[in-house]
């Protein structure tokens, strides 16, 4: 048993959620193979609803959220994993309703846990977490639907947030010509910096929305937000062009047509990185330490500990948050 401090979600009797740092033991946490030491965590929007009492998101509270988690294992009942491996653990229940990254300590079934990738140290698994994760799988599946480089230009709605501004990054590293659409122009300056050809208001990408097509543009594009947003990318695409979609923080619904899909041939694509199964995530983690791997990742990144938590999920929540959020749990 080992004493460790932990970002703890409570509900009021006037049902608030309270988040406050407390001291648990490891004997508090769940059954699972394997115990792990956190060095680090990331801030995702997901997070920010599960420490807010999104029912959608957990239903058990007290709670710790935090879906991401990069440390170094303590205890294992599996030969897969010993004491002093550093390992990744992403997304499946991590956060949600069983206890996630925002303490210093975690125990979860093997299943969930990928050893680090030797391209990647602890640091940089958490500055991409979840966020790089899922933009790397929306890019993936966008070349498996035949995008390229020489396709056109390609959209990136949310390009301020984390999955956004990773998808900036690693599209334009790739020698794509990236758009980035944001709700912040103030921050032209940091997306032009991570590879962005062209900045366009977030308000001119919701334009038109009762119109059942609009003017072609887009080779391809990665919707982070959702909503009405995400149906205008798709009536915005070129002939053949696809969407990755994995974002709903515009909204989960939209208004939608058949004429883009029937006219134009275009794709919308689903991509989750939750339930991914093990082997594709691995698979994906070890791309992006290799031929994807992002050199300028501290570019994204503010560095906080447990105690300024708080403050930044109400910043997330408030949309006034940029790039990644790194949490030290050391």
């Amino acid at each position: 048993m080992s004493a460790f401090k932990a970002l703890w979600v409570t509900e009021t009797p006037h049902g608030l959620y309270e988040q406050q740092v407390v001291e648990r033991d490891t004997s508090e946490l769940p059954a699972g193979d394997v115990l792990i030491r956190v060095r680090y965590s990331s801030l995702n929007y997901k997070d920010a609803l599960s420490a807010s009492g999104n029912r959608g998101v957990t239903r058990k509270y007290p709670h710790t959220p935090g879906i991401d988690a990069a440390g170094v294992v303590e205890e294992s009942s599996v030969g897969e994993f010993a004491p002093g491996d550093e390992v990744i653990v992403t997304g499946y229940d991590l956060g949600m309703n069983t206890d996630g990254g925002f303490g210093q300590y975690i125990r979860v079934p093997a299943a969930w846990v990928i050893k680090r990738p030797q391209g990647l140290s602890l640091r940089e698994a958490m500055i991409l977490g979840t966020a790089g994760l899922t933009a790397a799988l929306c890019i993936d599946k966008l070349e498996q639907a035949g995008l390229t480089p020489a396709s056109g230009p390609v959209l990136v709605t949310g390009a301020s947030g984390g999955v956004g501004s990773i998808a900036v990054m690693l599209l334009a590293q790739l020698g794509y010509s990236v758009a980035a659409s944001t709700g912040k122009l103030e921050q032209a300056e940091f997306l032009n910096g991570l590879g962005a050809r062209q900045i366009i208001d977030r308000a001119t990408v919701a334009d038109g929305v009762d119109k059942p097509l609009l003017k072609e543009q887009w080779a391809g594009a990665v919707d982070t937000v959702g909503g009405d947003i995400l149906f205008n990318v798709v009536k915005s695409l070129q002939y053949g062009g696809s969407v990755a979609c994995c974002g709903l923080t515009a909204g989960a619904g939209f208004k939608a047509s058949v004429l883009p899909f029937i006219l134009r041939g275009v794709n919308l694509l689903g991509v989750d990185s939750v339930e991914l199964p093990l082997v594709v995530k691995a698979s994906m983690w070890d791309r992006l330490s290799l031929q994807w791997k992002l050199p300028r990742l501290e570019e994204l990144v503010r560095e906080i500990s447990l105690d300024d938590l708080p403050a930044a999920i109400n910043q997330i929540l408030a949309g006034k948050l940029v790039g990644r959020v790194l949490v030290d749990l050391a």
